[in-house]
């Protein structure tokens, strides 16, 4: 047991697979165990290297096994599905995670502090509701075009539905109610999403690097608190155009026999994250009068050439690789300079 380097950890609800090997990548033991004996054997084992899957509860696995002096690794699934062997089981998938840690190229995503993953519940529970809003005013919409009565788009006028509603006396009196029904249901769910939102203002106001996010052209509370989140200290990307393609915002390649075809943008990684930063550039687009900066000039000059949509794209890659340039070398936005400046002392 004390030549082992390596232990691949298998995550599950209540039971966990080991997979222990040496330098030389042979197996020195398999164990089962729950999440209590997990634990205490980690704090009785000599420091190594633990090596999991990013997935649920392995950012809060982490950060437990680091604090009793182990070195913690996580691994995006995705990279470690070639190196399973023959059929399928938890110790085989423990092996693979150690097989996949082995490789000298391989990509780790960094553990998330407890602070970067409240943000993250806070950004998926305002998402769920932004999305239960629109289905209800969905709805709404829907049920009263049955009947004939056709709504404008958008929320301003289902706010207003009463007054609608007492102006169409020919309405069938269930539907009446079942309208009324729905638009209780909209206006909590509004009253909810405005809660979240004034909770991820407030946390990202207090977290230094996301006011200094919100310095970007475009960038307000709801993205600059998700790039917080996600990117954090940006450590994990050797150079800013490595964020950008993680996000999925550089041209996806065809490239064989030495000609290189180059396609549209690859949309891997976060999309929520990537939909967000094209929201911004499209934001920073429709005022271009009120930023006069190179940046406004730049996107100027691309949209005499190329269409919007594959502006937005390109601005949103180079907002991706501003943030990122704030969050590694702690720096402020300058809007009379395309790159960020050094924040004062």
């Amino acid at each position: 047991m004390d030549s082992v380097t390596l232990v691949g950890i298998d995550l599950g609800k209540h039971s966990f697979h080991l997979h222990g090997q040496d330098r030389k990548g042979l197996a020195v033991f398999r164990r089962k165990c729950n999440r209590k004996q997990l634990v205490e054997f980690f704090a009785k084992f000599h420091p190594c290297t633990a090596i999991m899957e990013a997935c649920a509860g392995a950012h809060y696995l982490a950060r437990k096994l680091a604090a009793l002096g182990h070195e913690v690794k996580l691994i995006s699934p995705q990279y470690v599905r070639p190196f399973v062997k023959g059929n399928k089981n938890d110790f085989i998938d423990a092996e693979a995670i150690c097989e996949a840690a082995s490789r000298p190229t391989m990509r780790f995503v960094p553990p998330k502090t407890e602070v970067q993953q409240t943000l993250s519940m806070l950004h998926r529970v305002r998402e769920s509701l932004v999305r239960d809003r629109t289905k209800t005013a969905n709805q709404m919409h829907g049920f009263l075009l049955e009947f004939g009565v056709a709504l404008p788009i958008g929320f301003t006028v289902i706010k207003r539905l009463p007054a609608l509603l007492a102006e169409h006396e020919d309405l069938p009196p269930q539907l009446v109610s079942v309208l009324e029904r729905l638009h209780e249901h909209f206006k909590y769910l509004d009253g909810q999403i405005a809660e979240v939102e004034k909770q991820l203002s407030h946390q990202v106001h207090e977290d230094d690097l996301g006011h200094r996010l919100m310095t970007l052209p475009g960038v307000g509370p709801i993205t600059a608190s998700v790039l917080s989140a996600e990117m954090g200290g940006g450590h994990q990307f050797a150079a800013s155009r490595d964020f950008a393609a993680s996000l999925g915002l550089v041209p996806r390649q065809y490239s064989t026999g030495g000609k290189s075809t180059l396609l549209g943008i690859s949309k891997r990684g976060d999309k929520n994250l990537r939909r967000l930063l094209v929201q911004c550039a499209r934001a920073f687009m429709q005022r271009l009068d009120k930023y006069p900066s190179p940046l406004a000039d730049w996107v100027r000059s691309l949209l005499t050439r190329r269409h919007s949509n594959v502006v937005a794209c390109a601005l949103a890659n180079k907002l991706a690789r501003m943030a990122w340039a704030l969050a590694r070398s702690h720096t402020v936005y300058d809007p009379g300079k395309l790159r960020p400046e050094p924040a004062a002392a």
